[in-house]
């Protein structure tokens, strides 16, 4: 190296003479564009890795007139699975080249979602994901001409919205269909909140589960999502006893059915069997070790980006993307005594 000698910094066609690729396939890689074999992206990412090549964002937005930012809109973020959400979108956005703005809404209303969005405008982001998961938001949307691409979390989408989800209802069928198949014919559920498109989902699952295999759905109870709503419902299932299984909407509420279960002197899983959602890390350690639905954040987050990354190449796609769920089997579910 000369002294005083400027150091010239890896480019883009550096990286695709070393990958033996063009450089719009480069590009593609860069930005996560799905349309790309793993062989070809497993060398891109090896030449990208061996010559320290970092994107120069700075000068991509004034060819692209872009802002490289991605809008966040979410809301209950104390919540695991909104969280999480939100976690993994920012991951997916990051590894694409973009920042994130973030807005946390402290309620939820037709005019906070609307003030958010216009925050956003105003900041020219490139596009908006909305972790709102609750039945009012596309409605909402649906009032203000945005005029950039809008994902939402949880609801189909449409032709304005696009969509990205996971399966609940099928989450829940796996639960139920996991515990018919132990031999158990009363089986109740412990909902999430009603206006929360997710736990109608699993409400939905659970329903129309039961009624096809000719059983009842006749005990639901609805919580908050919290271990302490969780704990005064398992207290009211321990007192009756109408039930050998339980499926809780969100593995918080089910610890708290735990230990109401636990006090009332009724074993797990060997009286009441309990599966739990989401598949939180403490789950594993709950006692007994919690039986979930498993839901992949990193993997939503991911469909979220690739839905966006398509919107702006303004490509066609599908308007509802959906990751599918994973039932984990642990110890606190066992056939019926």
């Amino acid at each position: 190296m000369t002294p005083g000698k400027p150091v010239r910094l890896p480019r883009l066609e550096d990286v695709a003479e070393l990958a033996g690729v063009s450089h719009q396939t480069v590009s593609r890689v860069v930005n996560s564009h799905p349309n790309v074999s793993a062989g070809t992206r497993e060398k891109v990412e090896a030449a990208i890795a061996r010559l320290g090549y970092r994107r120069n964002t700075a000068a991509r937005s004034l060819v692209t007139r872009r802002s490289q930012t991605i809008g966040v809109l979410g809301s209950e973020l104390s919540q695991y699975g909104p969280a999480n959400t939100m976690l993994g979108v920012e991951r997916a956005a990051r590894d694409a080249g973009y920042f994130v703005s973030v807005a946390a809404l402290r309620e939820v209303s037709r005019d906070t979602i609307l003030d958010a969005v216009r925050h956003f405008l105003d900041q020219s982001v490139d596009g908006i994901v909305v972790i709102v998961p609750h039945l009012q938001t596309l409605a909402a949307l649906a009032e203000l001409p945005i005029g950039v691409p809008v994902v939402a979390v949880g609801p189909e989408g449409n032709d304005a919205v696009g969509g990205v989800r996971v399966d609940q209802r099928r989450g829940a069928e796996l639960a139920v269909w996991h515990l018919i198949g132990q031999g158990h014919v009363r089986i109740g559920h412990v909902a999430g909140p009603q206006d929360w498109i997710d736990a109608v989902a699993r409400a939905d699952g659970w329903r129309s589960t039961l009624a096809s295999a000719g059983l009842d759905a006749d005990l639901m109870i609805e919580g908050d999502w919290s271990a302490g709503s969780g704990y005064e419902i398992g207290r009211r299932i321990a007192a009756t006893r109408r039930a050998t299984a339980i499926f809780v909407g969100n593995d918080q509420m089910a610890l708290g059915v735990l230990r109401a279960l636990t006090e009332a002197g009724i074993r797990v899983p060997q009286d009441v069997s309990v599966v739990g959602f989401d598949d939180q890390p403490e789950a594993g350690y709950f006692s007994p070790p919690l039986t979930v639905i498993r839901q992949d954040f990193e993997e939503l987050g991911r469909r979220c980006m690739q839905m966006m990354l398509t919107a702006f190449d303004g490509a066609g796609g599908p308007r509802t993307l959906v990751v599918q769920p994973e039932l984990v089997l642990r110890s606190s579910t066992a056939p019926p005594a």
